[in-house]
């Protein structure tokens, strides 16, 4: 029997964290080449992008595969460019129009391509094996886990302050990390116990505990009401100064926060990251799907928590297989569930692509903050966060 009285912590990374930094990059050249194949008119579904960056002291370089329209070098140079002056680096260590960028990236491999691509009765196959899972949670409006959900809204918070230079926010600088604990009763979270800040700042003068006085106010207006007490234990800056940050201070790869980018450890990860890939990469549009199926089961009230998991082979277009485990929490039977779901959306990386209309640049904006428990916007990003398949699910099973 699953324990329903504990403790359970996430954390989260700013945009300015310099793995996410990476990702942001990786993201918007994903970005570049669907925006840029539309204006040539080509079907998005012939774009391949598989971008890997290093950040560090006033270097950037870009690696990869690429396959699509002919976009130069200094296009992809100028969109790292933006990237960082949106985050908002203009320190003497990396600076947006200062920083060293190399790019690396050449045509994708033809030994990939003719397992992925589509030819004759050939379906579209997987851009690689690997397993992938997805998780939902009714612990918060948006179904994610609470600890890793308010440790992201903590950082936004902030970012958001700090670029639109609201009062002593300005005084912040775009690296930051958080961390919090939350305590659950019954198997429900009630509260904080520990939190976790730690944050860059450009002012070389401010004490931690001038940090704190900045910050309390956006920890405790992003946490929900009540869940600070007297007995809750802060870290702000526990080291102290923190003025040296970003990739200037710490070396930043593209994939290396792949549990701040999901479910904050409550749930598995297969292990592949998500950033930098084209959707045909089922690392992250398997994920993705995965998600969408385990919101939609809890939404439906099938069960309060999920835990998916599908698996694939290269160059194979369908499954392998589905799994479900709804943790003692179903509402029907699991075995029944992974039937439906199978039947209700096609799993095939065609089928993802298609239903989720992934070939599009909707993907820089997913690089921090969590690619799970967000709203779906307007153009198709986070589409994966719709829960349209509920009266599907519900009609199965009535």
């Amino acid at each position: 029997m699953a324990r329903s009285d504990f403790l359970f912590t996430s954390e989260s990374v700013s945009e300015g964290h310099p793995d996410k930094v990476a990702d942001r990059i990786s993201d918007e050249i994903v970005d570049l080449f669907f925006r840029e194949g539309e204006k040539a008119g080509l079907d998005g579904s012939q774009i391949r992008v598989a971008a890997e960056t290093l950040v560090t002291t006033n270097r950037v370089i870009i690696a990869g595969e690429v396959r699509g329209p002919e976009i130069s070098h200094a296009q992809i140079e100028q969109a790292a460019r933006n990237a960082i002056k949106d985050i908002g680096y203009e320190q003497t260590g990396f600076h947006w129009d200062t920083a060293e960028i190399e790019i690396l990236l050449h045509a994708q491999s033809a030994d990939i391509a003719q397992g992925v691509d589509a030819a004759g009765n050939k379906d579209e196959g997987a851009g690689d094996q690997g397993i992938m899972f997805g998780y939902a949670s009714n612990e918060t409006a948006d179904l994610m886990p609470a600890p890793l959900y308010y440790a992201h809204k903590i950082l936004e918070s902030l970012a958001t302050a700090r670029k639109a230079g609201e009062g002593e926010a300005i005084k912040l600088g775009p690296d930051a990390k958080s961390q919090v604990t939350v305590k659950y009763v019954g198997g429900r979270p009630i509260g904080v116990t520990q939190i976790v800040l730690s944050t860059q700042h450009v002012d070389e003068d401010l004490t931690s505990e001038d940090v704190r006085k900045i910050v309390e106010p956006y920890i405790v207006g992003a946490l929900p009401k009540g869940w600070i007490s007297d007995q809750t234990i802060w870290h702000v800056n526990p080291t102290g100064k923190f003025v040296i940050g970003g990739p200037d201070g710490d070396t930043g790869l593209t994939g290396r926060k792949i549990i701040v980018d999901t479910y904050g450890g409550a749930a598995p990860h297969g292990g592949g990251a998500f950033s930098g890939k084209d959707p045909t990469k089922v690392d992250r549009s398997a994920a993705y799907a995965a998600r969408y199926l385990a919101k939609n089961v809890v939404a439906a009230g099938l069960a309060d928590r999920v835990t998916i998991q599908l698996s694939y082979a290269i160059g194979v277009s369908e499954p392998l297989s589905i799994y479900v485990d709804a943790h003692g929490t179903a509402k029907v039977d699991e075995a029944a569930l992974e039937d439906v779901l199978f039947k209700i959306v096609r799993l095939s990386p065609r089928g993802i692509r298609e239903h989720l209309q992934l070939n599009r640049p909707i993907y820089a904006r997913t690089a921090a903050y969590g690619h799970f428990g967000r709203k779906p916007d307007g153009d198709g990003g986070f589409a994966w966060e719709k829960t349209d398949l509920v009266e599907k699910l519900k009609a199965h099973f009535a």
